[in-house]
């Protein structure tokens, strides 16, 4: 998989508030509050009325300090409103009873928070292995192919949503799949095991991409029975590769065709689509599989909804294969990550799963 870029300062900023680590400014804060009024009280010798600034130490400490730091910040702060060289016009009793009762409950929240940390990481640890083992990253390479993805589920805090894709080696040759099932977000996930799943069974069975076809939509019509009204159904591309990678047959169902790019030019495979799998129709109308030659150099790239649908501010929909003509002189390994760059700055809000997947001949070197 392609990592991850890293992310503006915005993006950071609420990820922080949604659980991620605190920003360095956090954990400066507190010491810099405290080093600051400590100094601004000894520039002058007639006392400054800014002792009520250190309340803030303890709160601000619990952000982003364990309880031993938290406490130490709270013991500082009650030694720097008490002692005479700071001229912090002598505080009463009230108020170092008030400050030190802010920090022993800044020591305690301090206390649960760390607990409350540990187990969110413990169960987001849990959550992203099982996540991952149901769509595991792709290999940089998978027989005569070069491969790179890219993935970004729509509901936050999760790996996987409602797209899927793979790329697996089998008897008959690689084999490809890029898809999305109804729905997205975790109510999605059990659809997405499911389809990969059974492709990862077609792989090694399967003849070509239309029995493919057929045992995922068998699949998705036999998991909708178990449950009323359900109407579980699937888009997906279906590539079968022959041995040398070099020629590939694909099969749309319900899904936008894949995007070539060759020499600089970019342009959309023209298919016979056949309808989404889970209709229990890909026995009896199915879509027809066109044959593409692949050339050294050949870029394959597939791309979910949450591509080819994205909207900007204004209602316009992402201008996919025009933005791609800008982006033909850049590498495979870092297309992925350019399309996600150039999709974020179109769209204000992505809306839906993004998921792509480019395919490449490998190309041996000399010797």
């Amino acid at each position: 998989m392609v990592k991850p870029r890293k992310a503006a300062t915005g993006a950071y900023w609420r990820s922080w508030l949604r659980g991620a680590p605190p920003p360095r400014w956090v954990r400066v804060l507190p010491v810099v509050l405290l080093v600051g009024v400590g100094a601004a009280s000894l520039t002058d010798s007639v006392p400054l009325d800014i002792g009520f600034l250190l309340g803030a130490v303890p709160p601000l400490a619990v952000l982003a300090y364990g309880p031993w730091a938290t406490a130490f910040l709270g013991a500082a702060t009650i030694g720097l409103l008490t002692i005479p060289l700071f001229h912090l016009n002598q505080p009463g009793n009230t108020d170092l009873f008030t400050l030190g009762f802010v920090a022993a409950l800044s020591v305690f929240v301090s206390f649960v928070r760390g607990r409350r940390d540990e187990q969110l990481d413990l169960e987001r640890t849990v959550a992203e292995t099982a996540q991952r083992a149901i769509v595991p990253d792709v290999r940089r390479r998978v027989g005569p192919l070069r491969c790179a993805s890219l993935y970004r589920a729509a509901e936050r805090g999760t790996l996987v949503g409602g797209d899927f894709f793979d790329v697996r080696p089998g008897p008959h040759g690689v084999r490809a799949v890029l898809g999305d099932v109804q729905g997205h977000g975790l109510s999605a996930v059990a659809t997405v095991a499911a389809v990969l799943g059974a492709f990862r069974e077609a792989v090694l069975d399967d003849v070509d991409a239309e029995s493919m076809a057929a045992r995922l939509d068998r699949r998705l019509v036999v998991d909708s029975a178990r449950t009323e009204h359900a109407e579980l159904f699937a888009t997906a591309v279906l590539l079968d590769f022959a041995p040398h990678g070099r020629e590939v047959r694909v099969l749309a169902c319900g899904h936008p065709p894949p995007v070539l790019l060759r020499a600089g030019a970019v342009s959309t495979l023209e298919l016979d689509p056949g309808p989404p799998l889970g209709l229990g129709l890909a026995d009896v109308m199915a879509g027809t599989a066109g044959t593409v030659s692949l050339l050294p150099g050949d870029l394959l790239l597939l791309a979910s909804d949450g591509v080819l649908e994205a909207r900007d501010a204004s209602g316009a929909f992402y201008p996919f294969v025009e933005r791609l003509t800008s982006m033909t002189g850049v590498g495979l390994d870092e297309l992925p990550d350019e399309i996600w760059a150039d999709l974020s700055r179109f769209t204000p809000k992505i809306q839906d799963d993004v998921t792509l997947l480019i395919l490449t001949p490998y190309a041996a070197e000399p010797g």
